[in-house]
């Protein structure tokens, strides 16, 4: 069977590489990471094209990402060699942090203390790591301030560390496939990567910027555009499908026949010996005539950036799989746009109290499409999403909120023309009749004919690639993993999986929905894994070289 593997991907990074570094800079670079003994492999290494196909794998990658969302490209941004400072004239209005980050200025935000820098910091994320980068890149953006960022970023190449980017589109992720006219919750700003301002991007593709929000396809946009002006593309591999990431527990040449002579200590240590590096991921790459080539990988740490669209959550009632109930603003947007809904007197049944389910509501009601809304909460609910969005800058939310609070079903007044609210209901089941049965926190039932049902209370991340569909790595094994219910337990700072050494996971994985805050997670996978590459060339140092080969 034919493999894509790691070899092709390395002679990839010297064929591609940037002007600015030479082959021979890579080369000390891979060198430095793997030590002289690999030096030698690399050196008899053909420079075959990316695309070429190797039947062997002699090589070990240190990191492959499985996503290329903002997540995987912050990521790879900071892998190839981009490392933060504090710029020379900047003071963060924060004078405590200020303070801390004069004690170190010679030294890059990656190769400080994490963890000191952050304590006290308070923010709209769990991981403290992200609310510290995120009041650099931003300080003070939630009190509604627009100050620069205190940072400027130099490249060092001799900090690159080899990586690919695995996504099934290009880069951007799941911004590619975000369709309609909402604007995004975040400013434009706040969806910028580090090195390239989204504003300075933007000005060259808009004649009139009509305000700090934008659309979707302008952030999609700009990712691809950032992998491309930041030299990223030798790391990034398009059109990719993971089936399996599974651990390698012993050498490849052990004879398998041989397994009932090893007793259960030496079997431990030949476990303790890969489990700390070694990942086996394989899946297959679409070609360009719709035929799937086999690949597989081998890598010391593997990073999960996957988001969590992949899979949206069903309510799990009677009914559900009918044509006319959707589960995804695509799928109602489309409906629409082919006016498969004009005319209809019967209200559309949109069900959840997020966001997008706010965005339904939007929808269909700039669409005059008359609207159930059904949600489990209370309209008093202190977690509601709407609380925590300042009123002035997200008008069109409040909007909705305030319906939600006002425009409540009574038996008196029943539906309303436009727009009736149905606070601490659930759905119990859909009729082939397209009608629904609702069912208050009471347990008194109604009956309403729609002309469709959109059900949006959330996704799940597509983890099916690791054992037990990834369940084993949140803070509740026995329940998928969610952004908000059930994120993948971390360390708070290294982002490394508690459940499973060197595998990471950042992004929405670990709650951080917004682009703003999921850039903390690159820093704090870069963070760990240079400080273990210097650990690892310290030992080489002192060993002479002897064990420089992962």
């Amino acid at each position: 069977m034919p493999v894509w593997c790691c070899r092709c991907s390395l002679a990839g990074h010297f064929r591609n590489y940037s002007d600015t570094e030479t082959e021979g800079e890579i080369f000390n670079s891979l060198v430095q990471y793997f030590g002289d003994n690999l030096g030698q492999k690399v050196k008899a290494m053909p420079l075959v094209e990316e695309t070429s196909l190797l039947e062997d794998s002699s090589v070990t990658l240190p990191v492959v990402i499985i996503g290329n969302g903002p997540s995987g490209i912050c990521l790879s941004y900071m892998l190839s060699g981009y490392r933060p400072y504090l710029s020379s004239e900047a003071i963060h209005p924060n004078t405590i942090l200020h303070s801390k980050l004069e004690e170190a200025r010679h030294l890059s935000i990656v190769d400080q203390d994490l963890e000191y820098l952050s304590e006290g910091l308070e923010g709209r994320s769990s991981n403290p790591v992200a609310v510290l980068f995120d009041t650099l890149l931003h300080p003070d953006a939630d009190f509604g301030y627009d100050y620069p960022s205190i940072l400027h970023w130099k490249l060092e190449q001799h900090h690159y560390i080899p990586h690919l980017v695995l996504g099934k589109g290009p880069p951007g992720g799941a911004w590619h496939n975000m369709e309609g006219s909402m604007l995004t919750i975040s400013f434009g700003n706040w969806m910028e990567l580090p090195g390239l301002k989204f504003k300075d991007w933007i000005s060259n593709k808009r004649r009139n910027l009509k305000g700090d929000r934008v659309m979707p396809e302008e952030i999609a946009r700009y990712y691809k555009h950032y992998v491309k002006v930041m030299g990223l593309q030798k790391n990034f591999r398009e059109n990719t499908y993971i089936t399996s990431v599974s651990r390698l527990y012993r050498d490849q040449d052990d004879n398998d026949s041989q397994d009932s002579d090893i007793s259960t200590k030496h079997l431990q240590i030949e476990k303790s010996k890969f489990i700390k590096r070694n990942w086996e991921i394989r899946g297959y790459q679409r070609t360009a005539d719709g035929s799937h080539v086999p690949f597989c990988l081998f890598a010391e740490n593997v990073a999960l950036a996957t988001g969590t669209l992949d899979s949206p959550a069903h309510l799990e009632i009677e009914g559900e799989d009918f044509p006319f109930v959707f589960h995804s603003m695509s799928e109602f947007g489309a409906a629409i746009s082919k006016g498969k809904l004009c005319g209809k007197v019967d209200p559309v049944l949109i069900v959840g109290s997020g966001l997008t389910a706010a965005d339904a509501v939007l929808c269909a009601y700039n669409n005059n499409i008359p609207v159930i809304h059904v949600f489990r909460r209370r309209v008093t609910d202190p977690s509601l999403i709407f609380k925590q969005l300042p009123q002035k800058l997200y008008p069109e939310y409040h909007k909705v909120y305030h319906m939600m609070c006002t425009q409540i079903y009574s038996a008196d007044s029943n539906l309303l023309s436009d727009y009736t609210s149905f606070p601490e209901h659930h759905v119990l089941s859909f009729k082939s009749d397209m009608k629904c049965i609702l069912q208050s926190i009471s347990g008194l039932k109604k009956i309403f004919k729609l002309s469709a049902a959109v059900v949006l209370i959330g996704s799940h991340p597509n983890l099916s690639f690791l054992k037990e569909q990834g369940c084993y790595l949140g803070h509740n094994s026995s329940q998928p993993i969610t952004c908000k219910g059930n994120p993948v337990e971390i360390d708070a700072y290294t982002y490394e999986c508690v459940k499973e050494a060197n595998l990471f996971a950042l992004g929405p994985l670990v709650g951080d929905n917004f682009v703003r805050f999921l850039k903390g997670g690159a820093l704090g996978v870069t963070r760990c894994l240079a400080t273990r590459q210097k650990k690892k060339q310290h030992l080489i140092v002192e060993r002479g070289g002897e064990d420089g080969v992962a």
